[in-house]
């Protein structure tokens, strides 16, 4: 699996319709054969910053993603609403998705 976090650090003026805007591309991506995950959440340190998280089944529909539509009509706007360029971790792990944290279980 490919798995992929990116930090979005977005311009003030802009954060408030990030969401909005990510709406499309979001929806897209989700909808591609080879998307294990993509999920956005935003930081509680800078208000300004949202956090993509994303998985794809391997590196060919890592690069189906890149070469898609919806993925080069993103890339043509955020240049716009982004503050800084943003910040990527990009891995090759050996697993198909989330697992369990085997440190902490409910208690009854």
């Amino acid at each position: 699996m490919i798995f992929i976090v990116v930090k979005f650090t977005v311009r003030p003026d802009r954060t408030a319709e990030w969401l909005s805007l990510v709406q499309d591309f979001t929806e897209a991506t989700r909808a591609e054969e080879g998307n294990n995950f993509f999920e956005w959440s935003r930081s509680v340190d800078n208000p300004d910053q949202f956090v993509l998280v994303e998985a794809f089944r391997d590196a060919e529909a890592g690069t189906a993603h890149v070469d898609s539509e919806h993925f080069k009509a993103a890339m043509a706007w955020m240049p716009d609403v982004v503050a800084r360029k943003p910040d990527i971790v990009n891995v090759e792990v050996a697993q198909d998705g989330w697992g369990q944290m085997g440190e902490i279980t409910p208690r009854q």
